[in-house]
């Protein structure tokens, strides 16, 4: 039977895609010869250009790669080979010259890269024209951006210089142009130009630049027909290294007599930076800066300007890399020859550059551009009679900090360097330069990414994740009047469009991690509680305006015309060049965390020729072969360097052609760093495979889980149009579940059981469904009545009595009270009279002092008067006011608040009081939409807590009471409540100089994989959310004071750093569920035991995350373990199992069923060594078993759990046991806590925890138990240990 044929693979390229060879034709330059030089003439005739020769991978010769392996065979691209044009021969070589017509390929043998045009090549590498000089020229060089019919951009670097013309048709003497030489007759002094340009998928300007520099002192030296084979030579070296992964991890290669450095990308998302990041700032004052921002960010027809054609690439990328990660969407052509003038009329948006000649032509024949002068740092914006049309200005307040913190960068490396003794060695002095530059450029990156975050920050608020709509009328609401103009562009932009995508996608890019580092603990509370959007007291008086001077006051009328930016805090420029120190006037809230990551360099070994197979494969041999010793010589915590050298072996191994040995390598980059796992190339790799290497890799323990995972699990499902929608009203009817999805799109509420109570007070009555009438007049309700929120503004008098957080919620009409005549204001904590007349603040009751609430009337002459009646626990005076038509209303809406503050209080769970303030806003809406005698019944619907204490109380023990200290919604802003799985707390450490975060952190696992993280200090959320796969956690444990490992139905262990927040390494040696993890208590953890559901235990090293240990228990199921005194303690189904760290097994307890039932199955084990005991807990029983260590043959004594229908999680802390479970409490299912001393072996306290089954439990260093519930209410409370 014949073997199925692999599939070719092809190879990842090295760092060249072309190179060529530009300049005049030989035909051109026999004109030449017959002109001598006239006096006063400094240049000759222009020449047309034209490519020359090209060079493009493999460099291989055709017979080499005969030689090669069966399996390497199929790797290969389809055989490339040099391209040159023909021409004469020269005079005096033999016949067998490269450039020979029997020699010479034909055009169609090159297969040329995609997106390199080789019709425009010479007019891009010659902008300028090609021009023979008299006199010899500095060599010079530019850059530019090619663009392929997809998007796709490849990047050149183009060297130009010249050499004299001699007799022989163009025939070089071997001698540099300096060289004193004896002109020959008729071409005398004539330089010709010529180009070599090498085409990259990556822009590395400054390290292809060294190279081409380095060209160049060959190509002066060598005779005319030896320029073709410096120039393969130099690009078969560039074709052989490889491009480094992300990461700290650069490249250096010599290139004689420069050591060049190719950077790597910080993470996969960002771009390559290999330029001066700081050229526009020496270019432009920083408000120019702005508005050059400003210009790209509206996507302007944007056209720069240079006499120096290498600033016009460099520039552009510059700005383009500043704005990063959001990412320029249309033409982008930061060069134009001079035939190419024409694109400038485009009518689309576009970017790109023109010599400084041009500038007049372009300004006068094209209307609509932006016009950006580089030489002298100016802005030409086009003129617009309408000013909404024009280029708006920078969020005021983000503009000021931007200024303030460029003017404090250092830009001069000479006033840094001045201290420093001058270096004696090249190479030396570049690489301090580098060290210089790559701070410097941290530093402006973190600038400009700052600025975005300030202006853009606020976007998420306005963001309805679940059905991915953006409220872009609600967010520009929310903008101040003189920044609207600015954001009204943006909103349109497809820039804008993709940056909403990625933020609807959750993506953890670059902004979103400055995004969350810059949160406050206000915006980690609100992120908590979800509240509706209203300004604090703080941000009222935020924007109250400051009290200006008369004088002040008067010009600023007098002049309201004015323009420029204010920057009255600013430090005056930096005149002298000296970085602003920190004793200038800077606001501490301006510093930013701006120290640049650590790097390290990898030497990559020399290339020797002739480039013949036997010297690649060599030279790939002394690759691996040096990169296998820098791995050896890492610390085991280097993993993150560990995972470049494995990616870059790897790749090096595909290179040889040795497949396997590349599986072996991106397989490990699951243990060190999954972030730059080249997927794609692997599945190729296996593709590759021959039916030999594949049954040999199925033999593999981790290439046969690597195969599981890459090629045999079914492909992604097609993704959902992601779209992002704008909100809009309905046009039909709507049953429940339409309603439910056209309310979260609203952005009014996301919580699925209160949007059923909402439908069912609007449509109360009626039939089950909501006309787009009903649901129009409601949103425009509840938008009308945030809209009057917004706009609220109490005097200083006023809000010196409230609390900083505090919002005004709701306002009543003018109407008269025991206290007065006035306004009635609702706070999520109290009610207070704004008196009229001199505006004043009387205080009527906070919600946790109300006694009582009635809604009456009192008679005045021959009217009866709706009156609100309000009894305080502490004063024995009842406060009255004469709601009249609005008294019903503000009777539902205070008695909810008064029940929603009593339930917070009872069960310490501060979001029921802000539930309640949505249901009372609800009931607001309602009330303004129906518009109906029965409006009021129907809000009544909405009063959920009024309800449950008065028709469904259910008392909070005072046992429970006393414990519980506080409760937390890790599920806050979902749409339902999710179960907590998993809980772990890790501890702080006591010196925060040693760590950046320093806090205690709770990790709570919810369904499908999230993991949140809270600030276990404050109890606010520290990570929202990330992933660990998308299967039910089962298991987590802090392997040491890094890392956390996460056990997962999906068989994988994940591994999250505990300083970045990042998940980017897996252990997958398990086959089947993950069900355990323990470490040993106290200090660093050297080993992690893990065991997974089918009774393989693994012993693991966790700094080198290998398996040192492996045995198989006899058991059907392994559900949970423990590590005591050094010895395992496995629920095996229905054993517990005592085995050593080695998998002997030393003793065994077996429990009996009833009679008549099935067999029990443990699900949970305590050692309390102190008795000498054992504790453990069966599935669907209700009590708990306890051994002696010393007879475990002896029948166990168990302890009856009064109330309880099932067991599901134990832990023991000091000296209890904490049992966890679900049971009858008043007549109804609760989720439940029984607390059992363990000296008495009783149960001591019993605790009503949850709504829903507590799933687990977990200690805070003794001092706290944490709990987490079912998903029918989705909560973590947390308890005191006495």
């Amino acid at each position: 039977m014949a073997e199925a044929t692999p599939q070719p693979l092809p190879l990842p390229s090295g760092l060249l895609e072309l190179c060529a060879l530009l300049g005049a034709p030989p035909d051109q330059l026999r004109g030449l010869e017959q002109v001598a030089p006239e006096k006063g003439v400094k240049s000759l005739s222009s020449l047309e250009p034209e490519v020359l020769s090209v060079f493009v991978p493999p460099f291989t010769n055709r017979e080499d790669s005969q030689v090669m392996g069966s399996s390497c065979g199929t790797l290969g691209k389809g055989r490339r080979r040099s391209f040159r044009k023909r021409r004469e021969k020269p005079r005096a070589e033999p016949s067998g010259n490269l450039r020979g017509p029997s020699k010479g390929p034909d055009p169609e043998d090159v297969s040329i890269p995609g997106g390199v045009d080789l019709l425009a090549l010479p007019q891009l590498c010659f902008p300028g024209g090609v021009c023979a000089a008299w006199g010899p020229k500095e060599d010079r060089v530019h850059f530019l951006v090619l663009t392929d019919v997809c998007g796709n951009r490849t990047y050149g670097v183009v060297a130009q210089y010249h050499r004299p013309l001699h007799d022989e048709y163009c025939f070089y003497s071997g001698k540099t142009h300096w060289e004193s030489s004896r002109p020959s007759v008729g071409t005398a002094g004539c330089f010709l130009p010529f180009a070599v340009c090498v085409v990259s998928r990556f822009p590395y300007y400054n390290a292809l630049k060294d190279c081409l520099s380095c060209l160049l002192t060959h190509l002066k030296l060598c005779k005319d027909f030896e320029v073709d084979n410096h120039i393969k030579d130099f690009a078969a070296r560039l074709s052989l290294i490889p491009s480094p992964p992300p990461g700290p991890l650069h490249l250096m290669f010599n290139m004689k007599p420069l050591q060049v450095v190719f950077p790597s990308r910080v993470d996969p998302e960002s771009p390559v930076v290999d330029l001066d990041l700081h050229l526009p700032l020496l270019c432009f004052r920083p408000e120019k800066v702005l508005q050059i921002l400003t210009c790209i960010l509206t996507e302007q027809r944007i056209v720069f300007f240079s006499s120096d054609w290498a600033l016009l690439t460099l520039i552009a990328e510059c700005f383009m890399v500043y704005l990063h990660p959001l990412q320029w969407q249309h033409t982008f052509v930061p060069i134009l020859s001079r035939q190419m003038l024409d694109f400038v009329m485009a009518p689309t948006s576009f970017l790109m550059g023109c010599h400084l000649d041009h500038f007049e032509e372009v300004n006068k024949e094209a209307d609509g551009l932006v016009l950006i002068d580089i030489d002298r740092g100016s802005v030409t914006c086009p003129e617009s009679p309408d000013d909404s049309l024009g280029i708006p200005e920078v969020p005021l307040a983000a503009a000021q900090t931007f200024i303030q913190r460029i003017q404090s960068l250092q830009l001069h490396q000479e006033l840094d360097l001045a201290h420093l003794s001058s270096s004696t060695d090249l190479n030396e002095g570049r690489a301090r330069r580098r060290a210089w530059q790559q701070t410097l450029n941290c530093r402006v990156q973190e600038i400009a990414l700052h600025l975005l975050v300030s202006i853009f920050r606020e976007v998420k608020n306005h963001l309805n994740y679940e059905h991915r709509v953006f409220h872009s009328e609600e967010f520009l609401k929310t903008r101040a009047p003189g920044d609207q103009p600015f954001y009204k562009q943006i909103l349109d932009t497809y820039m804008f469009h993709s940056f909403l995508k990625a933020r609807l996608s959750r993506r953890m890019d670059a902004f979103a991690r400055m995004d969350r580092d810059m949160q406050s603990e206000e915006d980690r509370e609100n992120g908590m509680l979800m509240s509706p959007r209203r300004p604090t007291v703080e941000k009222m008086a935020l924007r109250k305006p400051p009290a200006l001077p008369l004088a002040h006051r008067r010009m600023v009328v007098s002049m309201p015309n004015l323009q420029d930016l204010v920057l009255p805090e600013l430090p005056p420029r930096n005149l002298s060049l000296r970085a602003t120190g920190s004793t200038h006037c800077q606001s501490s809230s301006l510093a930013l965390n701006l120290a640049p990551k650590s790097t390290y360099t990898f030497k990559i070994p020399e290339i020797h020729f002739p480039l013949v197979r036997q010297c690649v494969q060599a030279y790939y041999a002394d690759f691996a072969g040096q990169l296998s010793k820098a791995m050896g010589l890492l610390a085991p915590d280097s993993s993150l360097l560990l995972a470049r050298y494995f990616y870059l072996r790897g790749i090096v191994h595909l290179m040889q052609g040795q497949l396997l040995g590349a599986l072996l390598d991106f397989q490990n980059l699951y243990k060190t760093d999954l972030g730059i796992f080249p997927a794609d190339l692997v599945k190729g790799t296996m593709a590759a495979l021959s039916t030999a290497e594949r049954a040999q890799a199925e033999q593999t323990p981790e290439l046969k889980r690597l195969i599981t995972e890459v090629l045999d699990k079914p492909g992604e499902a097609p993704k959902a149009d992601d779209a992002v929608k704008h909100f809009e009203l309905p046009r039909k009817h709507m049953q429940l579940d339409d309603f439910v999805k056209r309310v979260q799109e609203s952005g009014i509420v996301k919580d699925t059981g209160i949007i059923c109570r909402l439908f069912a007070s609007l449509t109360v009555g009626q039939q089950k469904q909501i006309d787009p009438d009903t649901f129009k007049d409601f949103y425009n309700c509840w938008k009308e009545t945030e809209a009057e929120a917004q706009e609220v503004s109490l005097p200083s008098l006023v809000m010196d009595h409230l609390d900083k957080n505090e919002c005004v919620y709701k306002l009543s009409s003018s109407v008269k009270t025991s206290r007065g005549v006035g306004k009635i204001a609702m706070t999520q904590k109290r009610l207070f009279l704004l008196t009229e007349g001199r505006p004043g603040y009387v205080e009527i009751a906070t919600f946790r002092n109300i006694e009582e609430v009635k809604s009456s009337t009192i008679a005045f002459l021959l009217l009866r008067i709706p009156t609100l009646k309000i009894k305080m626990v502490s004063k024995k005076e009842v406060f009255e006011a004469n709601l009249k038509s609005e008294c019903e209303l503000w009777h539902l809406m205070v008695t909810e608040m008064w029940a929603g503050r009593k339930m917070a209080d009872e069960h310490k769970d501060p979001q029921f009081i802000q539930q309640a303030l949505t249901n009372v806003l609800l009931m607001d809406a309602v009330v303004g939409a129906l518009q109906s005698p029965g409006a009021i019944y129907a809000a009544s619907k909405l009063s959920y807590f009024h309800k449950m204490r008065t028709e469904m109380p259910l008392e909070v023990p005072r046992t429970t009471s006393e414990t519980l200290k506080h409760k937390i919604n890790p599920s806050a802003g979902e749409t339902a409540p999710q179960a907590v799985d998993v809980l772990l707390y890790t501890p702080g450490h006591l010196d925060p100089a040693e760590v950046e975060d320093a806090h205690p952190k709770l990790w709570c696992a919810l369904s499908e994989g999230k993991v949140i993280v809270f600030d276990a200090s404050s109890w606010t959320m520290h990570q929202h959310c990330f992933r660990v796969g998308t299967c039910k956690v089962n298991c987590m444990v802090m392997a040491d004071q890094t890392q956390v490992w996460v056990g997962s139905e999906d068989a994988v262990i994940y591994i999250i750093n505990v300083h970045s927040m990042s998940c980017n390494k897996q252990l997958t040696e398990h086959r089947a569920a993950v069900t355990g993890l323990a470490a040993p208590a106290g200090g660093r953890h050297s080993e992690v035991f893990s065991c997974s559901v089918d009774g393989t235990v693994l012993v693991w090293d966790v700094s080198r995350l290998r398996v040192t240990g492996r045995f198989q228990l006899p058991c059907r199921g392994l559900t949970a373990m423990s590590l005591h005194g050094g010895h395992l303690w496995c629920c095996a189904g229905s054993s517990i199992m005592e085995v050593t760290a080695h998998g002997i097994l030393r003793q065994e307890v077996r429990i009996g069923g009833r009679p008549g039932e099935a067999q029990a199955s443990f699900l949970g084990l305590q050692l309390v060594s102190e008795q000498g005991q054992l504790w453990a807990a069966c599935m669907g029983h209700s009590e708990i078993y306890i051994w002696s260590l010393g007879d475990l043959a002896r029948t166990p004594e168990s302890i009856h759990l009064p109330d309880c229908s099932e067991v599901s999680c134990m832990i023991q802390v000091k000296r209890q046991v904490w049992v966890g479970g679900r049971g009858l409490a008043q007549g109804r299912p609760q989720g439940k806590i029984y607390i059992i001393d363990v000296d008495q072996r009783m149960v001591a306290k019993e605790l009503l925890a949850h709504a829903d089954c507590v799933r687990t439990l977990c200690s805070a260093e003794d001092r706290y138990v944490l709990s987490g519930a079912g998903p029918g209410e989705g909560k973590i409370a947390i308890w005191k240990v006495e």
